[in-house]
């Protein structure tokens, strides 16, 4: 088996994308939901659900451990007979563009609408989107590669999701800190979400000629919207929503790139220039591509680790494809990763261009309210986020429980309703306070985007290379010592990231 044959399958990809024939982006690529979809850290519930079929190895009786390790060990055995074997298995039928087209609708969310302030995080001028494509670009692959990874270790294993697959290879007594970081991680995104909602209602409000205070259009969208939804117990009615911010997103690149290359924003004489309040005006200054030396450059990876993230339905869709060879799981991740940076990359670099050192956290936020085509940009994101919030939510809910060892039996619809008001509670309370995005983007992937991605995933590829033993060749051997140096590398730019997160935080 190569090494990361995802990420060499890459370099064409992006020689082709705006990041390397516009900006010269030399890196490599490949989140959140959060601030993407709730596909990630909210699946890692569902998988978890026990089932009569298979238990939890830790709610298991010892006969059935026993017998669930015999058949791990036979199917590790069997799939590692040689290291090159790539055969499928299962009895997935979803095509190669059917799981691309998913897996881009996993990836792509509200977090790329951050990312122009993660640029003007560490620069001020125009030369700076260089060095930002090739970040953007490189944090890709690198996802790529962890997403690619997981599914290996699913496939070696036997294991069918993230859980599962921690389960395995590192253990069920350290179970928890998976399960914490997916919790957390729901409940990040569904803070992110809720400020999200309370700017763009807010501009929506005054475009209609309604004068609304953020406090008040986010307590509005909470009571009337959000809270009726977050209480619903079956969800399923939703799901076909998950169209919606997909097309939400590609119209939004579609219309910032409109207003950049119109120069409707352009100082001195834009059309909507003399529209916008003074710090939310064009400016630039001379901290180009240099800039990204500092740690400041960092806020930008450790949203990146946000923006990306969907790696708790690797096992799903590798699962679902049909003859799931490596080979053809690596095309769909290589597409899927490769699209979605071709489209960070442009509204990343278009919306830094636009406004420079003045971008907010939520790019939307620079645009006048008068302004239609973005003003339909701020109705298809909030009508996205509105239809993902209680999927998300109920990620967090039930994480929550889990960690609180509340049994299934006795999670009666009181006991879930008093803790979504709670939660909800909270969650709003904080959305009042924060008015940076950027901060809340970069806090939660520097803690926990850096784990989920970049720490976890090689843990449980150096477990299972661990315990191939001499079925393991040379190749992944390699990898495995790799893997230590990338699980090193997540938890230094979490650190660091978390550092410079807090340092930028803004509190109203």
């Amino acid at each position: 088996m190569r090494p990361a044959p995802v990420v060499a399958g890459l370099l064409p990809l992006l020689a082709l994308s705006p990041a390397a024939s516009g900006f010269s982006a030399t890196g490599l690529d490949v989140r959140a939901a959060c601030p993407g979809t709730v596909s990630s850290a909210g699946a890692y519930y569902a998988a978890r659900a026990p089932s009569a079929a298979a238990p939890p190895l830790s709610t298991a009786s010892p006969a059935c451990r026993r017998l669930r390790s015999a058949h791990a060990e036979t199917a590790l055995s069997t799939a590692t007979a040689a290291e090159g074997d790539d055969s499928s298995s299962g009895e997935g039928t979803a095509t190669i563009p059917a799981e691309i087209f998913n897996l881009v609708k996993s990836i792509v969310g509200a977090g790329v609408l951050s990312l122009p302030a993660g640029i003007a995080a560490f620069a001020s001028s125009p030369s700076a989107i260089v060095p930002a494509a090739a970040l953007i670009a490189s944090i890709g692959g690198l996802s790529a590669y962890t997403f690619s990874m997981i599914a290996r270790v699913c496939k070696n294993t036997g294991a069918t999701s993230y859980a599962d697959a921690w389960d395995r290879t590192r253990g069920t007594k350290t179970a928890w800190i998976v399960a914490m970081s997916s919790a957390l991680d729901c409940v990040a995104g569904n803070l992110s979400y809720s400020m999200i909602l309370a700017d763009t209602f807010k501009d929506l409000l005054a475009a209609g000629g309604i004068a609304a205070t953020r406090t008040n259009a986010l307590l509005g969208v909470t009571s009337l919207i959000l809270l009726p939804l977050c209480l619903v117990k079956n969800l399923s009615s939703l799901a076909p929503f998950s169209l919606v911010g997909i097309m939400g997103m590609l119209y939004t690149g579609l219309a910032i790139g409109i207003r950049y290359f119109g120069g409707a924003y352009a100082m001195p004489a834009g059309k909507f220039v003399s529209d916008l309040a003074p710090h939310l005006q064009p400016s630039f200054g001379t901290v180009g591509a240099s800039g990204v030396l500092g740690p400041q450059s960092l806020i930008l990876v450790c949203m990146l680790s946000t923006a990306y993230i969907a790696h708790f339905n690797a096992p799903k869709f590798y699962r679902e494809l049909k003859n799931n060879t490596m080979k053809r799981f690596n095309t769909v991740v290589t597409a899927s990763f490769g699209l979605s940076v071709a489209l960070y990359v442009a509204v990343a670099s278009m919306g830094f261009l636009t406004f420079g050192s003045a971008c907010q956290g939520l790019i939307l936020n620079n645009y006048s309210t008068k302004d239609a085509l973005v003003g339909l940009s701020r109705f298809a994101v909030a009508l996205s986020l509105v239809f993902s919030y209680p999927l998300l939510f109920v990620g967090g809910r039930d994480g929550i429980l889990d960690l609180a060892k509340v049994p299934e039996s006795d999670r009666s619809n009181s006991l879930q309703n008093k803790v979504t008001l709670a939660m909800l509670g909270v969650i709003t309370a904080l959305a009042a306070r924060l008015h940076d995005l950027t901060f809340v983007s970069s806090i939660s992937g520097a803690v926990f985007g850096t784990a989920l991605i970049f720490v976890y995933p090689p843990l449980m590829f150096r477990n299972m290379v661990k315990n191939m033993g001499e079925r393991a060749g040379r190749t992944m051997q390699f990898e495995k010592k790799m893997a230590k140096f990338t699980a090193a590398l997540g938890v230094i730019i979490g650190l660091i990231g978390t550092k410079m997160a807090c340092g930028s935080v803004s509190f109203h």
